[in-house]
């Protein structure tokens, strides 16, 4: 088999040499390219007779995927496919792999993070303090006994939730599959209008599929408290965007914490989000930690070794 890494994981090469060599042992061809390329024609090259891709979040449109004639199995260094070609994968009967799990703690931390920043001033407190200010107008508010809506409660939603437990708020839930593992944390499922209602920090945790997209529009922000605050460390496009600026700079919610955008960093200085009052944003980052970007790494690759022995792993339904 030939099985190609298109782009870098984040790791060093010895990494990638060290969880390539089974592979090579075992008689398959490995290559790795250890730069990114968003260039279809490059993409269509490197591709090229390949039977196991490895990519992280670089896009594979349908275009390359096509053009793959031998491609059985997708790897993805990453839980979203929505960067990936879907219709010419399912065409083709490509299996894809994704790795769940490997940033459930690292995302969850930074809603965590963004949640403190938000409701206690900290980014304000650090522009106050160096620029000759006091405490006025930084009293903030503790998370602890909070009611806080979870919406979607896969892995990443739950281990969010555990974390807010901490705190001793009490946790709602969103979901259009409802989880026993996210009852038995102490979830309580309501509709997605009476959690948007109730909350005091609401946390988003869905994928980006058709349905989602625009989910939070400016009907549902409308029903948050305005004292309440929303978090998004999911998938950009899964909010109106332009709707919550609006929001933020009409004072309708208390504030917001954004790590994904409707396009990936870089964001054009002319993106409302960056002139809204009350944020805290960062570049995609929440996925991202040193035990992360590992974790996915390894996964990538013991998804491609499990398929390879009839034993595929964190197969995804597309």
């Amino acid at each position: 088999m030939k099985i190609k890494l298109l782009e870098p994981l984040g790791v060093g090469k010895k990494v990638i040499d060290d969880l390539s060599k089974r592979l090579i042992e075992n008689g398959h061809e490995f290559e790795y390219y250890s730069e990114k390329t968003t260039d279809i024609e490059k993409l269509k090259a490197r591709s090229k007779d390949a039977d196991v891709l490895i990519i992280a979040n670089n896009p594979l449109p349908n275009e390359v995927i096509r053009s793959a004639s031998n491609l059985k199995m997708l790897s993805v260094a990453f839980i979203g496919i929505d960067h990936v070609g879907q219709d010419e994968c399912r065409n083709k009967n490509v299996i894809i792999s994704n790795s769940a799990g490997y940033c459930d703690v690292t995302v969850a931390e930074l809603v965590i993070g963004l949640t403190i920043n938000l409701i206690r001033n900290i980014s304000k407190g650090d522009w106050a303090t160096r620029s000759g200010r006091t405490i006025a107008g930084l009293i903030g508010n503790e998370i602890n006994r909070k009611t806080v809506g979870i919406i979607g409660t896969g892995r990443i939603g739950r281990k969010t939730a555990e974390l807010f437990r901490a705190f001793n708020c009490k946790l709602l839930g969103y979901d259009s599959f409802e989880s026993e593992e996210a009852k038995e944390i102490g979830i309580k499922y309501l509709s997605i209008e009476e959690l948007l209602k109730e909350s005091d920090i609401i946390s988003l945790h869905l994928p980006l599929t058709k349905e989602t997209k625009g989910f939070i529009d400016g009907g549902k922000l409308s029903l948050m408290k305005e004292t309440a605050i929303l978090i998004n460390a999911a998938r950009g496009p899964i909010i109106d965007n332009d709707a919550l600026a609006n929001a933020l700079n009409e004072d309708r919610i208390a504030g917001a914490g954004i790590d994904v955008f409707d396009m990936e960093p870089p964001i054009p200085e002319d993106y409302p989000l960056l002139h809204a009052k009350n944020t805290v944003l960062t570049p995609h980052v929440a996925y991202a930690s040193d035990e992360s970007i590992y974790r996915r790494a390894e996964i990538a690759f013991e998804n491609v070794y499990g398929w390879l022995v009839g034993r595929p792993k964190n197969v995804v339904k597309y």
